[in-house]
């Protein structure tokens, strides 16, 4: 009987952590819908640059 119930236990913590991976996903996936409504992309790589980086121009040299 021991295994029975514990096989039960494992199965619904499973079926749990399925659950709170797709509500973490909506949410991300959210976030995003919201982000580019407002005309921004916060998870586009390489979009984003920090204070000290600039884009460089057609005249300057890439190295």
């Amino acid at each position: 009987m021991a295994t029975r119930s514990r096989s039960t236990f494992a199965k619904r913590q499973k079926e749990m952590k399925r659950m709170e991976k797709q509500r973490m996903k909506a949410e991300r996936r959210a976030e995003r819908n919201l982000a580019k409504r407002a005309g921004t992309d916060a998870d586009a790589p390489g979009e984003t640059l920090n204070e000290f980086e600039t884009v460089p121009t057609e005249s300057e040299p890439q190295s």
